[in-house]
């Protein structure tokens, strides 16, 4: 490549560049690289300006105007020469005609011109100077005042001159030159070669990859590139999932995650899995990003439990090293729970109820199953045989606020506190079994009640909060209590802000049971004075559950692996981490956990424990002040509703009594029609003023629901499309 075309491409000078897509419009160099034979170039482009390196091969084949303008520039270049040869011949003849000059001093000067030409000539083919630099040596060699000597305007040795006009000689000379030997190349165009052979080689390269991950990976799937990446990750670590053989570790506070395989929606999609887990302990999450430029690449985030689940391990295997070792607990007359956690679709009612086949359930392969065998295997040992210990189950669950029993026709429930300040679930059957057939047959009962709806990510999903309790009862009192909860799906307030205001309710009602949920169990680990039980219904009925030396808690985390589902996943592993925070760099987890709550309890000592104090950054960010309007809106509407039944109720008591007194005056032959009327006029009065009474907490309940749709509307939109 002639190297006069490097400064033709320089720093300011507006060219024409293709895209990688083909597009072809203007850029400004910014640098040129010779070394490299590469031209940085910029341009402005939806108001960012954005830039990238092109080899110069390319730019001279968009742009040819550059070879034409240095065809223009060597031919500007050559015309001066011509017309020094004719004015020089001019010259010449007029001082020859003017002033004769002797012979002598013509043989010495063409002599002169035969020996300097051709030293010239050798030493520029001896230092292969380049046409162009010798165009310009001979510029610089001109001399001054219009005069040209000889040699400069020569190609090759002129012949010796014996008689004759030597001018004429020298003319024939120059006009015919002998042809010149072929000059080397210079070192600049051997380096510009090989450069341009490395060049070749490595597109070459990158060509041959590109074709063989092409083979590798459908070629029609969105995530190819980013399953690569995570498929060359994984091929970097060592792998030691958690095993059946493994000893079983006992916790006050057990935190386990479960990461569950991918279904048949996401393999239609084509969705890429995102979740690794490299051992019992850590799992990875490998979220997908993708830089201004269009470069896409993966931000890794690691989380450390005290379990972590493949998509390997069975109900079995996950039920061994998270519920099992709490059924000794009830025998030894204490409170144990276990959670399953997380977003909607993500396996929460498969690990507590069993397999489903469509609407069919074997609950027989579910933790439910699996903690009441292990209940009759203990009771049927020696050491508490004798005991006298009966096994009873109860099955409610917890929708939108209100309790309803599941074995009993779904009858709604009442949330109580006695004299003893002991929450009382009233009017909940507690059904005595005496195998663990009777229970499974109790589970696949309260089941088919159990209220769903359909969500973004689940046809079927569980919209309420489904507790299974086995109870040890002695003479009647109660001995322990094994609760078991399957928690409906939690959900983004930005994901059910443009549904209808039932759907709205019940996400507003799940996120806020499950926030007061996160506190207590944090409060039980940290052993801390206050907990915070009445914030939600849910963890109201559990109270119980989080007070006292001899209570254990277990959360299971279930995860979804597919790539759209990512961030609902790290919000998921954020809560379960935020439950008892294990740093995922450091083995001795349980001990750094008791040091931060430690330092924890010092830098917090005085301040009141609330909700709003220990919300997490992720929580912070969502309580935007439109969420913060839609919650109180929610919880008013709450309050109003409840306030409302409860008049109704209480007027219908009233009516019906002084109903029944004044028809039964009525009754009697020989009634006083004064006392009648008097009576019955004061109940009209007085069911008037309770009629109204109903009639303004019925506005204000309007009014909130009113506030709700606004608060609604405007978080909807905020959200992002």
């Amino acid at each position: 490549m002639d190297p006069r075309l490097y400064q033709r491409v320089c720093p300011g000078r507006v060219l024409n560049i293709q895209r990688s897509n083909g597009l072809v419009h203007k850029a400004t160099v910014r640098m040129v690289n010779v070394e490299r034979a590469l031209v940085a170039v910029e341009w402005s482009e939806g108001g960012a300006v954005k830039g990238k390196e092109i080899d110069i091969d390319e730019v001279i084949t968009i742009n040819p105007e550059l070879t034409e303008e240095l065809r223009a520039a060597d031919l500007k270049e050559n015309l001066p020469l011509q017309e020094n040869v004719t004015v020089q011949k001019q010259k010449r003849r007029t001082t020859l005609s003017k002033i004769p000059a002797p012979r002598e001093a013509m043989r010495g000067r063409s002599r002169m011109s035969v020996i300097t030409e051709p030293q010239c000539s050798l030493q520029e083919n001896e230092m292969g100077v380049d046409p162009c630099t010798s165009t310009q040596t001979r510029n610089n060699l001109s001399v001054p005042g219009g005069r040209t000597k000889t040699s400069r305007l020569s190609y090759a040795p002129e012949p010796t001159l014996t008689n004759g006009n030597s001018e004429d000689h020298l003319l024939s000379a120059r006009m015919n030159p002998p042809t010149s030997p072929v000059r080397r190349r210079s070192n600049i165009v051997k380096e510009m070669e090989k450069m341009k052979n490395k060049r070749e080689e490595k597109r070459a390269q990158i060509s041959e990859i590109r074709t063989r991950r092409a083979q590798e990976f459908d070629s029609s799937c969105p995530n190819s590139e980013f399953a690569r990446m995570i498929k060359e990750f994984r091929a970097s670590l060592d792998c030691q999932p958690i095993s059946i053989t493994d000893p079983i570790e006992e916790h006050r506070i057990c935190v386990c995650v479960r990461k569950r395989p991918l279904n048949k929606q996401e393999v239609l999609k084509k969705e890429c899995d995102v979740i690794t887990v490299p051992s019992k302990c850590v799992l990875l999450v490998h979220e997908p990003k993708q830089k201004v430029d269009l470069t896409k690449y993966l931000e890794t985030q690691a989380f450390r439990f005290d379990f972590a689940f493949d998509e390997l391990a069975s109900n079995e295997m996950v039920y061994r090293f998270t519920a099992r070792p709490l059924v000794q607990t009830i025998f030894e007359g204490g409170k144990a729970t276990c959670f399953a956690y997380g977003q909607t679709g993500s396996g929460k009612t498969h690990t507590m109820g069993g397999d489903f086949l469509g609407r069919a359930q074997n609950a027989s392969k579910g933790i439910y199953a699996f903690a009441s065998q292990d209940v009759f295997l203990l009771l049927n040992q020696p050491r508490y045989r004798s005991q006298d210990l009966e096994v009873y189950v109860t099955f409610f669950e917890i929708y939108n606020g209100k309790v309803f029993d599941l074995l009993n026709k779904k009858a709604k429930l009442r949330v109580l506190e006695d004299g003893k300040q002991q929450v009382q679930v009233v009017g909940l059957q507690e059904r005595q079994v005496s195998c663990a057939e009777d229970v499974i047959r109790m589970i696949e009962m309260g089941s088919a009640c159990r209220t769903s709806g359909q969500t973004f990510a689940n046809a079927s999903s569980s919209r309420s909060h489904a507790c299974f309790q086995i109870l040890l009862r002695r003479r009647g009192k109660m001995f322990g209590k094994f609760s078991l909860v399957d928690l409906a799906g939690n959900e983004r307030g930005a994901d059910t802000s443009s549904a209808d205001r039932q759907t709205r309710m019940e996400g507003a009602e799940i996120n806020k049971s499950l926030l007061a949920l996160k506190e207590c169990i944090r409060a039980l680990g940290q052993n801390k004075s206050h907990t915070p039980f009445r914030e939600s219904k849910l963890t109201q009925v559990l109270r119980d559950s989080f007070i006292g030396t001899n209570s254990r808690t277990c959360m299971i985390a279930m995860i979804s692996p597919g790539m759209g589902s990512c961030e609902y996943t790290l919000n998921t592993l954020r809560y379960a981490d935020r439950v008892k925070e294990l740093s995922p760099h450091n083995g001795g987890g349980e001990t750094q956990n008791h040091m931060e709550i430690e330092n924890e309890e010092t830098d917090i000592s005085g301040q009141s424990s609330t909700l709003q104090h220990n919300l997490s950054k992720d929580e912070e960010e969502d309580m935007s002040p439109h969420m913060f309007s839609f919650r109180e809106a929610i919880t008013q509407i709450g309050e109003r509703e409840e306030k409302v039944v409860e008049q109704l109720r209480e007027l219908r008591q009233k009516m019906t009594t002084e109903l029944d007194y004044l028809l039964g005056i009525t009754e009697q032959p020989d009634y006083d029609l004064e006392t009648f009327v008097s009576r019955a006029k004061y109940f009209v009065e007085e069911s008037s003023r309770n009629f109204l009474s109903v009639r303004e907490t019925l506005d204000a309940l309007v009014v909130a629901m009113q506030l709700e749709e606004q608060a609604s509307k405007q978080m909807s939109k905020r959200r992002p499309q």
